[in-house]
């Protein structure tokens, strides 16, 4: 197994006012030449937006782009035809294949919302464009994995245009729980999003991450209350 950490604290960062942004792959202004991408993992930013606020209609293609609201809600409309709003506990994705429009808002005029966005590259190019999104209950993720979204191989899960598995688990402290990979050959990536983990010696805190490749399975140890989420992704 190898890995590759990365911590927190060294990600891309840009604060513009109605928006606090955090990039673990380079996007926009922040460029990393050693942080592209992680496989077909492109993009993972974790963004808070200002009440009221969001961003305006944009186009996207060829491209998977899934969003998981941490807290608040945001408002989603896209020229599919899709709209909604979409909160806490509840994942959307969205195809952008040939090509879609999109805009994107905090639903709330007086709280933040929190969001990580995580875009991956398709399996097949220019499919037709498709929005989805699901509610999942937090049972369902006690220390044991989510799958939220993904392949074939997961068909409850929201479908996504490539072999790559979105997984979320909430672990208890003290608990130890295994990763197993679903498509044979995908490395992952590890976000915790709050508590603390250990995996093969390396610590974890809140927003660290860590990079596996080359295994069938790892095991996570929690040292304290943690919300993780797993991001397995073909690697070329």
């Amino acid at each position: 197994m190898k890995t590759l950490f990365h911590p927190a604290n060294a990600r891309g960062h840009a604060d513009h006012g109605w928006l606090n942004a955090w990039h673990s792959f380079s996007f926009a202004d922040y460029h990393d030449p050693q942080k592209v991408h992680f496989g077909l993992l492109r993009v993972l930013n974790d963004d808070t937006v200002a009440p009221g606020m969001g961003f305006g209609t944009h186009p996207h293609d060829n491209m998977e782009i899934v969003t998981i609201p941490l807290e608040g809600a945001i408002e989603h409309k896209d020229s599919t035809g899709g709209n909604g709003v979409i909160r806490k506990n509840e994942v959307q994705v969205m195809s952008a294949g040939s090509g879609l429009k999109h805009s994107e808002f905090n639903h709330s005029k007086t709280e933040p919302l929190r969001l990580f966005q995580i875009w991956v590259f398709p399996k097949v190019r220019d499919v037709i464009p498709r929005y989805d999104q699901r509610s999942f209950s937090p049972a369902d993720r006690q220390n044991r994995w989510q799958v939220v979204a993904g392949g074939p191989a997961v068909p409850e899960a929201l479908q996504i245009n490539q072999d790559a598995y979105f997984s979320l688990a909430n672990m208890d402290g003290g608990k130890t729980l295994a990763y197993p990979v679903i498509h044979p050959g995908n490395g992952a990536y590890l976000m915790v999003v709050s508590g603390s983990v250990e995996v093969g010696g390396q610590v974890l805190g809140k927003r660290d991450a860590l990079g596996l490749t080359d295994m069938a399975s790892f095991d996570i140890k929690a040292l304290a209350a943690s919300e993780l989420l797993v991001v397995e992704v073909p690697m070329h």
